[in-house]
C-alpha cells in the first residue's frame, strides 16, 4: 500500500469513528419516541437524582469525608428522588393502559419492564460473583437474594453490591403495583374505585410511618448497634421505604382520573416549583441535623415525598402548551444524557469510584484531590455509558420490536352527576 493510500484509509477510518461518536453521544435515547415526547424537567430531576447518589456514594466509600460539604452527605435522596419519579411513571403507565379500550395487558406490561431491568443488573451482577477483584473482595449475600430481589430484606450495611437495595424495591414495586391497581379497579364503579385507591394510598403512607416509629423504638432506639439496625431494619426495609414511591403513585392518579384538577395544579407549575424547592430545603435541614432522630425517621420520608411530589408536578406543568415552568424552560447541558444512562451508572459507578479511589491512593492522590475526584467520576460516568450503550440500548431496541409501548386513552373527568 502507498503512503498516500495508506493516509486516505486512516483518515477515512477516523472520520467514520467520529461519526461513530457523535452518533453515540448525540443519540436520544431507545426509550424515547421522539424529542417531542421528552419531559425536560423530568430529565434534569432524573440528573439531579443520579448526580446526588454518586457525589454522597464518594463521599462515602472513597473519601470518607465532607467532600462535596452539604450536598455530598444529604446525596442519599438521591434514591428517594429516583422512587419518586417510578412511582410517576410506572404509574402513569398502568392508568393509562387501564383507561384504554385495549385495556392493561400485565404479561406486555411485566415484560417490558424485565427487559428494561434485567440485562444491566444481571450484567454488573456477574462481575461483582465472578471478580473479587471487582468487588474489592469484599463479602457478598447469596446470589438467591440478587436473583429473587430480596437482597434487601435484613441486608447487613457493608455488604458488597449493597447499593443494589434500592432495585430490589423497585422490582417489588413494578410486580405489586399493576395488579393492585387491576384489584382496586374491579370494586365497583369508576367512582368507587377512585375513592378505594385514595384511601389506600393515605393508610399505606399511614402504615409506613407507624412501622419505622415502631421498629426505631424497638430496634434502634437504646441499642448497641443502633445504626447498624437503622440501616437493616428501616432505611433497606421495602415496609418502610415507599413515601416516595407512593408520591408518585397518587400524581399519576391525578393525572389520569383527574383531569380537571390536574390542569389547574399544572397551570401553578412556577408556584409547585416554588413550593416544592421550600419543602426540601426544610427537609434537607432538618435530615442534617438529626437523620437518625425518632421525628426524621417517622416524619422525613413523607416530607421528602412531598417536596419530590411538587418538583414532578413542576416538570409535568412544563408540558403544557403556554405553560412551561422554569424547570421544563431550562436546559442543561448533559442532563438528557445523563438521564438516560442514569440506571446503568447507578448500577457501576459505586465500584468504579472505589476502586479508582484506591489505586490513585496507591499513587499519592488523596481522595480529597482534584485528580482523583476528576479520574473517579469520569471513570464512572465512562463506565455508566458503556453499560447503557453495550447491554441497554441493544435490550431497548428488542422490547421495541417485540413489546408494544402500553396503550393509552383519555383522562378521566368527573362531571357533578353520579356514574
Amino acid at each position: 500500500m502507498s503512503v498516500p493510500a495508506f493516509y486516505r484509509k486512516t483518515l477515512a477510518g477516523v472520520e467514520t469513528a467520529w461519526h461513530d461518536l457523535r452518533f453515540f453521544f448525540g443519540r436520544r435515547s431507545m426509550t424515547d419516541h421522539s424529542s417531542s415526547a421528552r419531559i425536560h424537567g423530568l430529565d434534569t430531576l432524573r440528573a439531579l437524582a443520579i448526580v446526588l447518589v454518586v457525589l454522597h456514594h464518594y463521599v462515602l466509600f472513597v473519601s470518607r469525608t465532607s467532600t462535596f460539604g452539604w450536598v455530598g452527605d444529604i446525596g442519599w435522596v438521591g434514591v428517594d428522588l429516583f422512587f419518586a419519579l417510578s412511582g410517576y411513571l410506572i404509574g402513569n403507565q398502568i392508568f393509562a393502559a387501564m383507561r384504554s379500550a385495549q385495556g392493561l395487558s400485565l404479561g406486555n406490561f411485566y415484560g417490558r419492564r424485565l427487559l428494561r431491568t434485567l440485562p444491566n443488573y444481571y450484567c454488573v451482577l456477574a462481575l461483582y460473583f465472578l471478580s473479587p477483584a471487582w468487588r474489592d473482595n469484599r463479602q457478598l449475600p447469596p446470589l438467591w437474594e440478587f436473583l429473587t430481589f430480596t437482597q434487601n430484606i435484613n441486608l447487613a450495611p457493608g455488604t458488597a453490591f449493597s447499593h443494589a437495595w434500592s432495585l430490589c424495591i423497585e422490582e417489588q414495586f413494578y410486580l405489586l403495583l399493576p395488579a393492585c391497581a387491576l384489584a382496586i379497579g374491579l370494586c365497583g364503579s369508576l367512582r368507587s374505585s377512585l375513592r378505594l385507591a385514595w384511601a389506600a394510598i393515605a393508610a399505606a403512607f399511614v402504615t409506613g410511618m407507624l412501622v419505622r416509629g415502631v421498629l426505631w423504638q424497638e430496634l434502634v432506639d437504646g441499642q448497641a448497634q443502633a445504626l447498624n439496625h437503622y440501616y437493616k431494619y428501616i432505611y433497606y426495609s421495602t415496609f418502610c421505604r415507599f413515601d416516595e414511591l407512593l408520591a408518585g403513585v397518587a400524581l399519576a392518579l391525578l393525572k389520569n382520573f383527574h383531569a380537571g384538577l390536574w390542569r389547574r395544579l399544572a397551570a401553578h407549575a412556577n408556584l409547585a416549583l416554588g413550593a416544592g424547592s421550600v419543602v426540601i430545603a426544610i427537609a434537607f435541614a432538618l435530615l442534617l441535623s438529626d437523620r437518625y432522630s425518632f421525628a426524621m425517621t417517622v416524619f422525613g420520608y413523607p416530607l421528602l415525598a412531598l417536596g419530590f411530589a411538587l418538583l414532578i408536578l413542576a416538570a409535568l406543568g412544563a408540558s403544557a402548551p403556554g405553560q412551561a415552568s422554569l424547570l421544563g424552560r431550562v436546559r442543561i447541558p448533559g442532563a438528557q444524557q445523563l438521564a438516560s444512562w442514569s440506571y446503568a451508572l447507578y448500577l457501576t459507578h459505586k465500584q468504579v469510584c472505589i476502586l479508582a479511589g484506591a489505586s490513585l491512593a496507591a499513587r499519592g492522590y488523596g481522595a480529597d484531590s482534584l485528580v482523583t475526584i476528576s479520574v473517579s467520576l469520569a471513570l464512572s460516568v465512562l463506565s455508566g455509558w458503556l453499560l447503557y450503550r453495550l447491554v441497554e440500548t441493544p435490550f431497548m431496541a428488542l422490547r421495541e420490536r417485540y413489546l408494544p409501548a402500553l396503550p393509552t386513552g383519555a383522562p378521566a373527568v368527573f362531571s357533578a352527576q353520579p356514574r
